[in-house]
């Protein structure tokens, strides 16, 4: 019975030996050293670069900032009083009615741009395409459009823009095309969604 113990210690001491003779020769015999020193230089080049651009930044901001100071205090200096120039009107194109945009931001407290064909009452963005799909572009030309080639503008576009009703449209494009804003307004205010 007692050889069988001492098997017992002997096997698993004989194994454990055999392994770490086997991993010490293994691992000796990858000793391959890694070198990052050209990686590191060139990070420390990067590095130096970026220290040195923000330093040169770091200068032109304090000059900006020096500028703005100065025209700060050149623009409390300066006469507190402009006088408001007001744009001349621009004549449209091949007519001698003038587009007057300060009248027309007047009349409805915004800004208008000539030839906006959604200044319409019932004509939107998508309805604009449309038109401008049929070369229709300007109040004046919407105008002088009839009733019904508006109405085949709007077929164009399919089903869900037949239900418009294109009326109205040439005669407040005309007020449009005339510069008559205060009778555009008080039309429109006067009839829902642009319907006679």
């Amino acid at each position: 019975m007692e050889n069988t113990n001492i098997w017992c210690w002997i096997i698993p001491a004989l194994v454990g030996i055999i392994c770490a003779i086997l991993g010490y020769l293994l691992g000796r015999g990858n000793k391959e050293v890694i070198d990052n020193s050209e990686d590191l230089q060139i990070w420390k080049d990067k590095n130096s670069k970026l220290v040195t651009d923000k330093d040169k930044l770091a200068a032109n901001n304090s000059q900006l900032q020096a500028d703005l100071d100065a025209c700060r205090a050149k623009a409390k200096t300066a006469p507190a009083t402009v006088a408001p120039v007001a744009m001349a009107p621009t004549p449209t194109e091949n007519t001698g009615i003038a587009f007057d945009a300060l009248a027309a931001k007047t009349a409805f407290g915004k800004k208008v741009k000539q030839d906006d064909l959604k200044l319409v009452e019932g004509i939107g963005p998508k309805i604009e395409g449309l038109f401008h799909n049929f070369d229709i572009k300007t109040w004046k030309a919407l105008s002088e459009a009839p009733v019904a080639k508006c109405q085949e503008v709007l077929n164009s576009g399919g089903e869900r823009y037949r239900i418009h009703d294109p009326s109205s449209w040439p005669m407040q494009a005309k007020m449009c095309y005339e510069g008559k804003w205060a009778d555009l307004k008080k039309w429109q205010s006067e009839h829902k969604h642009g319907k006679l």
